[in-house]
């Protein structure tokens, strides 16, 4: 029996377009991370409103990934949205948790003035203490820090939980701010996560 070849075609047309359907939609590769599009979380859809490399000298550290319910390119109109938001980082060098650590308090002292820093000193020691049982983290870990309504910010190392609730929404905004407010760890970064991914 002989198939001709526009039905062949069409027939090996559709056979990739159902491929690809069945495929979870990546929307960008950064640092050699693969990001998707969309990720759920406190059952709600987040799309990736926008991610970047962080480099250390010339050394690239992390890659990391800002998912929102909608996009905004906006520090206003982000720390305003309502429901869950997360921030995904994946290891692209080993460090310590010291360091770690670190980066984070450094980044929380220069994105945040005194008053903040003072209002929210009980969950920066939380969210310090995290650190503590972490040894370090690998090349290729994926660090998730969450915003869950009702619920507060969640850190996972993959996909574990690490550490305690810690309940505060102001909280988890200057740790947003770390990377995309007035006085961001990189700027170049900062634009990548409020959505210019160019």
């Amino acid at each position: 029996m002989q198939i001709s070849t526009s039905r062949l075609g069409r027939s090996l047309a559709a056979a990739c377009l159902c491929a690809v359907v069945a495929q979870p939609a990546l929307a960008v590769e950064v640092g050699g991370v693969k990001l998707d599009d969309t990720v759920q979380l406190a059952s709600r859809e987040l799309k990736l409103n926008g991610a970047g490399v962080r480099y250390k000298v010339i050394f690239k550290v992390y890659t990391i990934a800002l998912y929102l319910p909608e996009k905004k390119t906006q520090l206003a109109d982000i720390l305003a949205l309502p429901g869950p938001r997360r921030l995904e980082i994946v290891m692209l060098r080993d460090i310590t948790s010291d360091e770690l650590g670190q980066a984070f308090m450094q980044g929380l002292k220069r994105s945040s003035d005194q008053a903040d820093r003072t209002r929210l000193l009980s969950q920066t020691m939380q969210f310090g203490a995290m650190f503590e049982m972490v040894p370090g983290l690998k090349k290729g870990d994926i660090l998730t820090v969450d915003w869950l309504p009702e619920e507060g910010t969640l850190c996972k190392l993959n996909g574990k939980q690490v550490g305690e609730t810690v309940p505060d929404l102001a909280f988890y905004n200057a740790l947003l701010k770390i990377w995309i407010g007035a006085h961001p760890a990189d700027t170049l970064l900062r634009a990548h996560l409020l959505g210019d991914m160019s």
